[in-house]
């Protein structure tokens, strides 16, 4: 790194006399606790690296704050009337940041297309995103995806699946440079080359990371401004949340996502609004957010109660929850109670005739009926939903069941949910993509665990024939009627329990300005100007 670069991110002392090169910039800060691994997007399989990664690379299309699919990389695409061919039209003024590698920064081809979608699908790069081209036609490792010119773009499926337009939005998608991955082998992770709104800066891990405006980046505003706004991104890495959120209530930081246990009654009201005396400092913005809460059953064919009896269980345990006491009393209010099955509201199939109220009479019943009173449920979960454990651990044991509950760390959950060894567990689903089929999926024969997600083994010939209908389905209409189907008759089996539809929660610093959100909480810092 140059001295010119270390003095504008970090500033020095000069004949006794503090200096600040940074006074003048627009800069964004946030902490990332979780930390970041690599700023490779084909590893960015949580919303730390997502976030990161949105930053410095673009994929062929994007999701709107309505989540709807528009262009980015791709002017513009046409799709097959079989649904199982399409064509991408790209831009000619996207180009890549310039490096030493890439001098002047070349323009994106569609060459660079298929050899990024090439490294996602590569085994000997092992990319947890590898299945997002499941739906993709290839043969013997070779995939169907082929530059017809310059500027042309074209993939082939090997049999029609409506979700795929918006699989593309993802940050496994993005494109790099073939020449950039060569010359930083697997150094690219920590020089990172891309065509996003900022470049790569600075990174000492565990530490500070920095992004620098690119000046080159192909987008306007609507009075042909070039964006971003900002001069830079800052990312620290205190681990201690606590401590983060006391530096970012002193201004230090201008963003914070979501909320500690810890400290969400000093910043929220039982009624999930932000207390009177922060309203000076900072602005709360919510939205919906595509995150189903659940617990959810494993379905064991050889369980003594019976088909019937195990059913009638886990209605029971649905009917018995409280859920808008939970989300008033243990998250002030924030997120929606999970009476419309498993797709979260804001998706099309979501009904809120699906799924089940809060009925203690009729959960009663149920137990007493099926002769199931001091039945036993061993919830495993994770510390950090340890109180949503304890709830439910309560309003189980009012309707005659007993429920024990171990905590556990995450990758103790993980593993376990995936072979099968965890008998009742909390889980959630963060949607990839905005289709309600990233859902109904979890619950299809094919996806037994351990290979695939569906950790409950439920298992229903009718619904695995819907979920084929509406893979098959080019009427948008008519694909969501299924899903609601699908979510309907999986709910009848109740091998969940969905606890509630997760919010966006956001805290910025008042001198943000023009930060938005969208149902998958991605952070777009592309229009964003500081005041």
């Amino acid at each position: 790194m140059g001295v010119l670069t270390l003095l504008m991110v970090f500033g020095l002392f000069s004949c006794g006399k503090r200096e600040d090169p940074n006074e003048g910039l627009s800069i964004f800060k946030y902490n990332e606790s979780a930390g970041i691994l690599t700023l490779d997007p084909i590893y960015a399989k949580d919303l730390p690296h997502i976030w990161a990664c949105n930053q410095l690379f673009s994929s062929l299309v994007a999701l709107d704050e309505e989540m709807n699919v528009v262009p980015r990389i791709a002017r513009s695409w046409e799709i097959s009337d079989d649904g199982t061919v399409y064509t991408f039209h790209l831009r000619r003024d996207v180009r890549f940041h310039a490096d030493e590698c890439i001098p002047e920064g070349r323009v994106v081809n569609a060459e660079d297309v298929c050899y990024s979608f090439n490294r996602v699908v590569d085994k000997s790069l092992n990319a947890p995103g590898s299945w997002i081209f499941a739906s993709v036609a290839h043969d013997d490792g070779h995939y169907a995806f082929q530059a017809l010119d310059d500027s042309t773009f074209q993939v082939k499926l090997s049999k029609p699946f409506p979700p795929f337009l918006g699989i593309l939005s993802m940050t496994y998608a993005s494109i790099v440079p073939k020449e950039a991955v060569e010359y930083y082998g697997d150094a690219f992770r920590s020089h990172p080359i891309g065509t996003g709104p900022f470049h790569f800066q600075y990174w000492n891990e565990g530490v500070k990371l920095v992004f620098r405006k690119n000046p080159t980046y192909f987008e306007m505003d609507s009075v042909g401004e070039r964006l971003p706004y900002l001069d830079a991104v800052s990312i620290s890495f205190l681990i201690d949340r606590q401590v983060a959120f006391l530096e970012f209530i002193k201004g230090k930081f201008d963003f914070m996502s979501g909320i500690d246990a810890r400290y969400k009654d000093e910043l929220l009201t039982y009624d999930g609004e932000l207390r009177q005396k922060y309203e000076d400092k900072i602005a709360l913005i919510t939205g919906p957010f595509l995150n189903t809460e659940y617990i959810s059953f494993f379905i064991d064919s050889n369980d003594t109660l019976g088909v019937d009896r195990s059913r009638a269980l886990r209605q029971a345990v649905n009917l018995c929850i409280d859920r808008e006491k939970m989300l008033r009393y243990l998250r002030n209010g924030i997120g929606i109670p999970a009476t419309g099955g498993m797709i979260p509201a804001g998706l099309p199939g979501h009904r809120d005739s699906i799924g089940y109220d809060y009925d203690l009479k009729e959960a009663q019943r149920l137990v007493k009926e099926n002769r199931l009173e001091g039945y036993t449920l061993n919830l495993s979960t994770t510390a950090e939903y340890a109180d949503i454990g304890k709830f439910v651990q309560s309003q189980a044991e009012q309707i005659g069941l007993k429920c024990k509950m171990e905590v556990m760390p995450p990758a103790t959950v993980r593993s376990m949910r995936s072979n099968g060894s965890l008998s009742f567990f909390r889980a959630s689903w963060v949607a990839d993509y905005p289709d309600a089929e990233n859902y109904l999926s979890l619950f299809t024969t094919s996806n037994f665990s351990p290979d695939g997600p569906n950790y409950s083994h439920y298992s229903n010939v009718k619904y695995d024939r819907l979920y084929d209908k509406a893979m098959a389905c080019s009427d948008d209409e008519l694909r969501a009627s299924y899903y609601a189907e699908m979510d309907s008759l999986m709910m009848l089996d109740a091998p969940v329990v969905p606890l509630f539809y997760d919010e966006v929660l956001r805290f910025v610093n008042l001198r943000v300005k023009g930060l938005g959100g969208n149902p998958t909480n991605l952070l777009d810092l592309r229009t964003v100007k500081m005041e």
